[in-house]
């Protein structure tokens, strides 16, 4: 019988992740329980096994806390007036690792981007700034400048005036604190030239643009934590990057190295079942709320590791194309027939050609990592395991 069914993306319910669990055997046991119970499924070549990044940082104990973060900063950044350029607005995402900045240093100058931080979490409107005349391409503001134009905006979702949060927690922990607004990152050289720039994607450039305008010491948030002091977690390759927060003064970091994780599953899988699986980890999604105007994507990479047949894009023909266009002329079986011929005799890279344009050209585990991130949630479902059936499939796939 032909397949009616294309892709199917499950949550896979699985016992709480503790530090030193092995997660082998936790996931493919869940995964095989998952597939034999009532509501089960059949595993096949191609299936896609993903899990939380969060799970896998438990199991390593991948955590550090406050004080191991204030070593790390005056170790790097020398302890006096430190600058905090382009942080996102966030009480999960940022406000321990303020905290643990704070702590390292005497006095703290944030500098936040207007109207919105790297991932669209607004400090006010786009209409607001059309009616202040402010340009923010040059303008820097202080705090009462802002204050006398903006006025204070609550952020939409958590109720939070984000200045207000993030001055408590420097003054809690005995910092004094300076509030700078602008885009333009060499800005914050006029008051201190010892920068930490906490933005993600575009890190590489902010840290180029402040050493070429005379910055004594810049530090990414990836270059803090990359390493363990006292013992603490790490991260080599992001540092603090991707980091959440556990406890009032811990994080839980972006895990470390798992390419051998996914690899092992995926032989585990092979083992039991007979099948090539893919595998892979995933953290934050890539997608825009069209409500909020929020891009969910905080975490450095979707994906911190997959197995070697997540690698590269997608290579499809866009059926639409072909039905309005190359077979215009044909309906009902003979359009069936010679859609399923032209994409059986596809061949090599189809970038660029008419059939394929308006397909996705991201890559597969930004796309698969997007599907897991909206499958498993992150509250209460406890699903951090999603199986996924059909991604690779096509309009002939039996």
């Amino acid at each position: 019988m032909e397949r009616r069914v294309g892709t199917i993306s499950r949550g896979i319910r699985c016992p709480i992740i503790r530090e030193g669990d092995d997660l082998v055997k936790i996931v493919v046991d869940s995964v095989l329980e998952a597939a034999a119970s009532e509501d089960g499924f059949a595993v096949r070549d191609r299936d896609v096994i993903a899990m939380t990044e969060s799970i896998v940082a438990r199991a390593q104990g991948n955590y550090a806390t406050v004080d191991d973060i204030a070593a790390d900063v005056k170790a790097k950044l020398g302890g006096e007036t430190v600058g905090v350029i382009f942080p996102i607005l966030s009480r999960n995402r940022f406000s321990i690792n303020l905290r643990g900045i704070a702590r390292g240093c005497k006095k703290v100058v944030i500098m936040l981007s207007y109207p919105t931080d790297e991932v669209g979490n607004s400090l006010f409107s786009l209409d607001q700034l059309d009616a202040s005349g402010v340009n923010p391409y040059t303008d820097v503001l202080d705090l009462k400048k802002y204050r006398e134009i903006f006025g204070s905006n609550p952020h939409e979702f958590t109720g939070m005036d984000y200045v207000d949060l993030y001055t408590g927690i420097v003054r809690e922990e005995g910092a004094e604190v300076e509030f700078v607004f602008g885009n333009q990152a060499k800005a914050i050289l006029d008051y201190t030239d010892c920068v930490i720039n906490c933005d993600i994607h575009t890190r590489a450039r902010t840290k180029r643009i402040l050493r070429e305008n005379g910055a004594k010491a810049v530090c990414g948030l990836d270059d803090i934590l990359n390493a363990p002091v006292n013992g603490s977690g790490y991260n080599s390759k992001y540092g603090l990057l991707g980091s959440n927060k556990s406890t009032e003064d811990k994080i839980k970091l972006f895990p470390n190295e798992c390419k051998d994780l996914v690899v092992a599953i995926q032989d585990e899988m092979l083992k039991k079942t007979g099948k090539h699986v893919e595998v892979m980890v995933y953290g934050d999604g890539a997608f825009k709320d069209p409500q909020g105007k929020i891009w969910e994507l905080a975490d450095p990479v979707v994906s911190p590791a997959f197995t070697d047949g997540l690698i590269g894009t997608p290579n499809e023909l866009k059926l639409k194309y072909l039905a309005d266009n190359d077979y215009a002329n044909l309906s009902g079986a003979e359009l069936k027939e010679a859609i399923s011929k032209s994409i059986k005799e596809k061949e090599g890279d189809l970038f660029g050609t008419m059939a394929s344009q308006g397909t996705t050209p991201r890559q597969l585990t930004d796309l698969i990592g997007s599907l897991c991130d909206l499958t498993s949630g992150s509250g209460d479902k406890g699903t951090p395991v999603v199986y996924i059936q059909g991604y690779f499939d096509n309009y002939t796939t039996d």
